[in-house]
């Protein structure tokens, strides 16, 4: 868990009682606290401003219509509060606003599948590195949103792909090194040919990591 004054703020909602419960023991377990719980988005959104998260967890697909409710809101989410963390929980990977959701706001994204979530330490992760402005992707998102879209990064290297599909998981340049084996030096050689391949020159004030991945996830 984070270190901060006060517990992490979770605002939840999630149509499956059983489910929605269970999330609250387990957060409850990690030591954040959860304000409130919802079966449906748009009471979510009607008392965001009432329950002031630090982070709003969302399933993506919710009554009325069962299709996106749940990504529509947390794009509205971040419309609203723009440093808002916010983390899809789902069985389905819905790309239709993706790119929007990803490129929305200055706090932090996480997108993941509920049955790829195998531990309470896996989940929590989570939660504190979105809660932080961080970026969590799981890698079977990262794959379906890239297998509907065209490949333009034609000039990247086998190498550089790879790397590049673990920073749009959200690793750290040191994570990246221990999944691919290397060193962090060689990750950081690589990192810095994509951003010139892309063209995304150190501005100071542009976050050229998070470019880098939704120029990887638009294309």
């Amino acid at each position: 868990m984070t270190d901060r004054a006060r517990p992490l703020r979770i605002v939840l909602a999630e149509d499956s009682v059983l489910l929605r419960e269970g999330l609250v023991r387990l957060f409850d377990e990690a030591g954040f606290e959860t304000v409130a719980a919802y079966g449906e988005a748009d009471s979510l959104l009607a008392a965001i401003d009432e329950t002031d998260p630090d982070l709003a967890v969302l399933d993506v697909r919710m009554p009325p219509t069962f299709r996106d409710e749940g990504v529509r809101a947390a794009i509205e989410l971040r419309r609203r509060r723009p440093k808002l963390g916010v983390l899809l929980l789902s069985q389905y990977v819905e790309g239709t606003y993706a790119h929007e959701l990803l490129s929305s706001g200055e706090g932090g994204m996480g997108y993941l599948l509920k049955d790829r979530v195998v531990s309470l330490d896996e989940l929590e992760d989570a939660v504190a590195r979105v809660s932080e402005g961080g970026t969590v992707l799981d890698p079977q998102v990262v794959r379906e949103l890239l297998s509907r879209r065209s490949d333009p990064l034609a000039s990247l290297t086998p190498r550089e792909r790879e790397v590049m599909e673990l920073m749009a998981e959200g690793r750290t340049n040191a994570g990246i090194a221990k999944q691919l084996f290397i060193g962090v030096g060689a990750v950081e050689k690589n990192v810095t040919s994509i951003f010139q391949k892309l063209g995304l020159e150190d501005s100071g004030t542009d976050h050229r990591r998070v470019l880098a991945v939704l120029t990887w996830l638009q294309r």
